[in-house]
């Protein structure tokens, strides 16, 4: 059976103020009132039926997560105790899904990205999953057109055509140096891909990718899968996941793939709108402009002589005025406010972890 496992453990830093602890990014209303894991949700509808798609998310985002998608079964819900990076909340949702399915072919996908159209994006999914399915040994990733030199993204070096429009992947790159990036966006889409962050396995393939290759989270992975369906599941959970080593699929499985010869890593193409809501600069590209370059996110706001700014606030009854603002990004809440230059953005998350570091974690 086909399943997906929707990845929503981020918690967005980068767009503090509005992410928080208990509304990350995820859970922000960005396009007509929908949040990007309610999009996350409906990319999928029409080639995963309801019941074969999970969300993994942390354990205290339960209750909201359940509130925004309605139609996620209660058992379909992976709890993280906390983050361990996306190893472990890939493995934790592999093992679950093998419990109930050893034959489980299972996608690993985004919630923090906007996609489109949708029907494209199931139809590049559907590739990969047929790909995984007829080849027990391969994984399938997914690659998107870069449209400059990111030093944001990894990147997938791909090799020859394998059908399909599937490529093999010879090597991936983790997020490079800005000339590094150069040479991968000149060297064109043919050979350099961004890499999306998401996957289409077999549940027991991937696991015994994790057992060669990080046989100790292996191990640990096992130990909560024993205990799942038992009263002690909170107990064990809670006391072995945060001893898992914490590290990226792409570096613990993903990298040593692509040079294993036991394993055949596949690249599916996609040729579509695809936009990492990652900071406010991003952010900002979700709201419409006026003539000068500016954009608008609820509340209240007038601008003037402004231009190229961001206003976003979650506060309705709070009016922000702002005179002569060039390239700045603007962002209120109830209880606090970020002001910086948009070139500057990326300090967003040094300075979130500086006001947890004074003020405590009910302010981030």
């Amino acid at each position: 059976m086909r399943y997906a496992v929707i990845m929503a453990g981020g918690s967005g830093t980068r767009l503090w103020p509005m992410s928080r602890r208990n509304t990350p990014k995820q859970l922000i209303p960005f396009l007509d009132g929908r949040s990007l894991l309610q999009m996350a949700w409906e990319r999928l509808i029409g080639l995963i039926e309801p019941d074969g798609i999970c969300v993994c998310a942390a354990e205290a985002h339960r209750e909201p997560i359940m509130v925004a998608l309605p139609e996620l079964r209660s058992h379909r819900f992976i709890g993280e105790p906390m983050g361990r990076d996306t190893l472990n909340a890939i493995g934790l949702s592999a093992v679950v899904l093998y419990r109930e399915d050893p034959d489980a072919v299972f996608a690993a996908v985004t919630s923090d990205h906007i996609i489109g159209p949708p029907e494209a994006f199931r139809e590049y999914l559907d590739r990969g999953f047929a790909a995984v399915e007829d080849d027990p040994c391969a994984v399938a990733t997914f690659g998107i057109r870069p449209t400059a030199a990111s030093t944001g993204f990894g990147y997938l070096e791909i090799g020859e055509p394998v059908g399909g429009g599937l490529r093999t992947v010879v090597r991936f790159h983790e997020k490079p140096e800005l000339p590094r990036a150069q040479e991968f966006f000149e060297a064109g889409p043919d050979r350099f891909l961004w890499n999306s962050g998401m996957f289409v396995w077999r549940a027991s393939t991937l696991l015994d990718c994790i057992r060669r290759y990080e046989p100790e989270v292996h191990s640990g992975l096992l130990r909560i899968a024993d205990a799942w369906d038992s009263p002690s599941r909170d107990a064990v959970l809670r006391e072995t996941y945060p001893t898992l080593r914490k590290i990226s699929v792409d570096f613990a499985v993903m990298q040593p793939a692509a040079q294993d010869p036991a394993v055949r890593v596949v690249a599916v193409p996609m040729r579509l709108e695809w936009m990492d809501v990652g900071n406010w600069s991003s952010f900002a590209q979700t709201c419409p402009a006026d003539e000068a370059g500016n954009r608008l996110h609820a509340g209240r706001a007038i601008l003037q002589g402004c231009r190229e700014t961001l206003v976003a606030s979650t506060d309705p009854g709070h009016l922000i005025a702002a005179i002569g603002c060039e390239g700045m990004v603007i962002v209120h809440t109830p209880d606090a406010t970020l002001i910086c230059p948009a070139d500057r953005v990326e300090d967003v998350k040094t300075i979130a972890g500086k006001v947890q570091e004074r003020f405590g974690h009910e302010a981030v």
